[in-house]
């Protein structure tokens, strides 16, 4: 099984690198793609636990961009973490990062609830390379009571047009498209189906974007076979995975959404077209 859609601790999710890749293993998976939000701290771990296990690792990341004050997930696959074009723009994504969850902590206190905004942030203060996020404002509010579930603290509070909603800032799209593309990668859209914006995907394709995640643990059939047969009309690949982040939300366990191989094998393909070409223009640039 192929699985290109996970996180660990060093974002969102709750379980770190080593043990992801003990589960993915456990759970029949070939190949692993890691995609936290916004870092790739936990890329070289993961790598090193898939060698071990037997896996094909992935190094990717999740990049939230922003359009018209809606948040457009951005996947970036076989990059390189050294690219100082791509640490620049997750050093930024990070700090803004911050920035929203001390907004949003201020927001729940004019509501009456008080929340330590340094408590919350406290992993990522510690290790820059960490990035926070809404859930774990969300765990907060389930700790002290304020809500039941992430789920609840969501709807109540952090979601939308809720009271302590902040809308995101962050880079176009296309920027995002562009930068992975100079940090050696290629890009895929994520989870379209959350995003109801399919007017947007022809732009983006224009822009150069690679691939769309037509397989997603919350895409029904036929929302997947729209978005297979979008990106054969736009000539996208496709990218796919589980969305796991160890949540115990059962339809995102790890591999339950699987990219076929040949999803998996046009999508390499196009990786070493983009790196063939890129070398090229390398060498035309440095010739003399």
């Amino acid at each position: 099984m192929i699985d290109l859609h996970t996180h660990t601790t060093a974002s969102d999710g709750r379980l770190p690198p080593a043990e992801l890749v003990a589960l993915a293993s456990a759970a029949g998976l070939r190949v692993l793609g890691l995609t936290d939000h916004d870092t790739m701290a936990a890329c070289a771990e993961a790598a090193s636990a898939c060698a071990a296990a037997g896996i094909e690792f992935v190094p990717g990341i999740e990049v939230t961009a922003a359009r018209d004050g809606v948040d457009v997930h951005m996947l970036g696959y076989f990059l390189d973490a050294a690219s100082p074009v791509l640490v620049a723009l997750l050093r930024e994504q990070r700090a803004r990062r911050l920035d929203r969850i001390r907004t949003i902590v201020a927001r729940l206190a004019a509501q009456g609830i008080e929340l330590d905004a340094d408590a919350i942030l406290r992993p990522a203060l510690d290790d820059g390379a960490k990035a926070a996020g809404r859930p774990w404002v969300a765990r907060a509010l389930v700790a002290g009571g304020h809500a039941a579930s992430t789920a609840e603290a969501f709807d109540r509070w952090l979601a939308e047009g809720r009271p302590a909603f902040v809308p995101r800032v962050g880079p176009s799209p296309q920027e995002v498209i562009e930068r992975v593309h100079e940090a050696g990668g290629i890009v895929s859209l994520a989870h379209p189906g959350l995003l109801r914006r399919d007017g947007w995907i022809a732009e983006m394709a224009g822009a150069g974007l690679d691939a769309i995640e037509a397989y997603h643990s919350d895409h029904d059939p036929p929302l997947t076979a729209k978005y297979l047969a979008l990106a054969a009309e736009l000539r996208l690949a496709v990218s796919g995975g589980s969305d796991y982040h160890g949540d115990g939300r059962e339809r995102r366990a790890l591999g339950a959404t699987p990219l076929p191989p040949g999803c998996y094998d046009e999508l390499k393909a196009r990786w070493r077209l983009r790196a063939a070409r890129r070398a090229t223009a390398s060498g035309a640039d440095t010739s003399s």
